[in-house]
């Protein structure tokens, strides 16, 4: 019980020292930068909700930018339709985004493999003409998401960006601190068990339908929440912005991270954010058309999947983790 104490107020500590760290940062970088680092923090959350299905119970989610989308929309729309609080909006994204997850979550506990997959993909690929048929979600132009200005106690000089990331940033690091403690409690350790084997899970007592049922609640939960993050960013909410290259998008990141842990989290995230600005560089170095510069981010993240899969499927965290564990059984014991 001790050493559990330690090690809660331990995680706790660091993620409030990484807080202040970021927010110092905020004030000494260029307003691209702070832009770009809430959208790091909103990657960060997306990407750890996939983490948590896949990797931790074996769930496979080719459509999660859905999820996202339906967070987006609850958000906007309590805004706008009730005057919510912008804390309240991203409550009910997570709470839209975990009622969808839970009726698919039914549905995908009775799928596995390429089946589940498929459905999700599905999803995806329906979702923005559904939005584009009902008035109330603004068609093809979508819905303004305005969170407000920044208070004025912080200083004339707090500009709208630097907003941005402080909510960002914030929501990121109460989101993965409270989801490392989820994933290292009772539930944590019966989704392993399913991903592992799901008739050793069943004889040793767990319900692997409902135990499949809760991981997706709980990711979709997440999902929605980076969503409405994604609508503050941007403004606006609608089906363009949810397209499904952002599922592809989400699911690199989470191949880039490592899907059975979290440590990396935050190397998929630059690197989505990261690949945009290579694309445009190199694409001025050559002087390419305007539809290489569109094509070739995809074309960048498409390519730096095939070659983790190939060369890190476990991604490089677990990978270096896994050479240090064998570097350990090798040393020669000494006296």
């Amino acid at each position: 019980m001790r050493k559990f104490i330690q090690s809660y107020f331990g995680r706790l500590s660091l993620f409030i020292l990484l807080g202040f760290l970021l927010f110092l940062a905020s004030n000494r970088v260029d307003e691209l930068r702070v832009y770009q680092g809430a959208t790091v923090a909103m990657y960060v959350v997306a990407i750890a909700s996939l983490i948590l299905l896949t990797g931790y119970s074996g769930q496979v989610s080719l459509g999660h930018g859905a999820l996202l989308a339906v967070g987006g929309y609850a958000a906007a729309l309590a805004r706008i339709h009730f005057s919510a609080p912008i804390w309240l909006c991203f409550v009910i994204a997570v709470i839209a985004a975990a009622l969808a997850g839970a009726v698919l979550g039914t549905a995908a506990a009775r799928l596995s493999g390429p089946y589940l997959a498929g459905s999700t993909l599905a999803l995806a690929v329906g979702l923005p003409s559904i939005a584009n048929q009902f008035h109330i979600f603004g068609g093809e132009q979508g819905l303004l998401f305005d969170v407000g200005a920044p208070p004025t106690s912080l200083g004339a000089d707090f500009t709208q960006y630097k907003w941005y990331f402080w909510i960002a940033a914030s929501i990121a690091l109460i989101a993965i601190w409270w989801l490392q403690n989820i994933l290292r409690s009772r539930f944590g350790r019966t989704w392993r068990a399913v991903r592992s084997n799901e008739v050793a899970a069943e004889l040793a007592g767990i319900h692997v339908g409902k135990s499949k049922t809760l991981a997706f609640t709980v990711s979709s939960g997440l999902a929605g929440l980076a969503g409405a993050l994604l609508a503050m960013t941007i403004g606006t909410v609608s089906p363009s912005a949810f397209p499904l290259t952002l599922s592809f998008a989400l699911l690199t990141g989470a191949v880039l991270s490592g899907v059975t842990t979290l440590s990396g989290v935050m190397i998929g995230a630059l690197t989505l954010v990261a690949t945009p600005e290579i694309a445009d560089a190199i694409s001025n170095r050559f002087a390419s058309s305007e539809n290489v510069a569109t094509n070739l981010p995809g074309l960048l993240v498409s390519a730096l999947l095939i070659l983790v899969v190939l060369l890190v499927p476990n991604g490089p965290v677990e990978q270096l983790r896994a050479l240090r564990t064998r570097k350990r059984a090798k040393t020669p014991l000494t006296r």
